[in-house]
């Protein structure tokens, strides 16, 4: 069940974009790692910069995005700063192309 809630989290924060690259934090792979326990969610995730100005906002938007899931209890972002945010290995490829790396 944990796993199918973890894709429905995931999808949500889809919704959520980076406001200065305008992609969003799924397909920037900002998103490290999604944890559903008893309907606490835990996002690990990671911005593009440690310095990122809207740090804040992004934040804010993915909490919010997961607490539109009616069966969400508490929601958790957590900033982590490793591995090292790098667009090469972690956007997707339609991300890449958005931001002129491929």
């Amino acid at each position: 069940m944990s796993s199918l809630q973890e894709d429905v989290v995931r999808e949500n924060l889809r919704t959520v974009i980076d406001p200065e690259l305008g992609v969003s934090i799924i397909d920037l792979g900002l998103i490290y790692e999604i944890e559903v326990k008893d309907n606490d969610v835990l996002v690990k995730m990671t911005l593009t910069s440690p310095a990122c100005p809207v740090g804040a906002v992004i934040q804010a938007q993915a909490h919010r995005a997961i607490k539109k899931l009616p069966w969400a209890k508490e929601v958790k972002i957590q900033l982590v700063w490793s591995p090292r945010w790098d667009p090469r290995l972690m956007a997707s490829e339609d991300a890449k192309m958005e931001l002129g790396i491929i």
